[in-house]
């Protein structure tokens, strides 16, 4: 532990060129330093969940009209 704290900027160059840390208290691994591929787009994969085209159009007067609290609108 105390070796990653002092040599952090090294380590991250490690991982940079592909290699894995373990990062360890005594003899007891507790982390993981591993790179990430910032060209690929991260998957959530724990809901399956889709957002339709139209998704950041305008609302209709009427629904904007209820988020904004002016129902007197709708009258």
């Amino acid at each position: 532990m105390q070796h990653a704290k002092t040599h952090l900027s090294a380590l991250l160059a490690e991982v940079e060129a592909g290699e894995e840390i373990v990062i360890a208290r005594g003899d007891q691994p507790v982390a993981r330093l591993v790179g990430i591929d910032v060209h690929r787009p991260r998957e959530v994969d724990f809901f399956n969940f889709h957002l339709p085209e139209d998704f950041d159009d305008p609302l209709p007067d009427e629904e904007l009209a209820l988020w904004e609290g002016r129902h007197d609108d709708l009258v």
